[in-house]
């Protein structure tokens, strides 16, 4: 994920699109926000790549359909590689195969292209700050993946594999407190609703997210409810 954010530096994003008309759209919306500033630019996977381990990016904002290499496997090599960057993945494609397999792939979210232009910003605003984007609807059709199929093929991410059922020693070095933040958080919850249903400070629980996805080795929230529901920690219908 992405470092730590100096308040005065801006948010330094490429932007990886094969469309000439696309990329100066995202410049135009992502550039008339104060703290943000696109850095490169790239007309597919392969040079977004490039781009990338040269420049150091805060954000990646990556189309899926490029020629040379597509945005889904220019993801999974820069995370490979070990990119701080946090990836956005945009597509025009509302698609479960193509939002699985960005998550899978290491990306940090998912923003389809009709989005509104506060939407794409306030994207890369969260992905800049180290966060997923994990919108509730995302976290819906995870969940019902996770219940059909067990798991959306996460033992194939590269940024750190979220590992079959029976991995029990890292759950049991969760605090009870923990635990019940990694439950809600699995069910799509934000800080701020976890923070009011356990009477916490939003503060306290982004302390306690950060804990969790250390002691459990994961990348980031998206690959934590995929622990949560691979390991039984959240079931399917525990929103409700």
């Amino acid at each position: 994920m992405s470092t730590e954010i100096s308040a005065d530096a801006p948010i330094r994003v490429v932007l990886a699109d094969d469309q000439d008309l696309v990329r100066v759209g995202l410049r135009i919306i992502l550039e008339s926000e104060d703290g943000i500033e696109v850095v490169g630019e790239a007309r597919s996977g392969r040079e977004a790549v490039a781009i990338v381990r040269e420049l150091a990016p805060d954000v990646v904002c990556m189309d899926v359909q490029m020629p040379d290499l597509d945005g889904l496997a220019a993801t999974r090599e820069l995370v490979a590689a070990g990119t701080t960057a946090g990836v956005l993945i945009l597509t025009t494609f509302d698609r479960d195969d193509y939002l699985f397999d960005a998550l899978t792939a290491g990306a940090s979210g998912f923003v389809l292209k009709n989005s509104t232009p506060e939407d794409l910003v306030a994207a890369v605003q969260i992905i800049a700050r180290g966060d997923a984007l994990l919108s509730p609807d995302v976290t819906r059709r995870v969940i019902e993946s996770v219940a059909r199929q067990g798991s959306p093929r996460a033992e194939a991410t590269p940024s750190g594999p979220v590992e079959p059922a029976g991995r029990a020693e890292p759950i049991e070095d969760l605090t009870d407190r923990e635990r019940e933040v990694l439950q809600l958080l699995a069910t799509g919850r934000s800080n701020s609703e976890i923070a009011a249903e356990l009477y916490l400070g939003e503060a306290t629980v982004k302390t306690h997210v950060s804990k969790i996805l250390q002691k459990l080795g994961l990348r980031d929230r998206i690959q934590a409810v995929i622990f949560a529901y691979e390991n039984g920690i959240t079931v399917p219908g525990d929103r409700q």
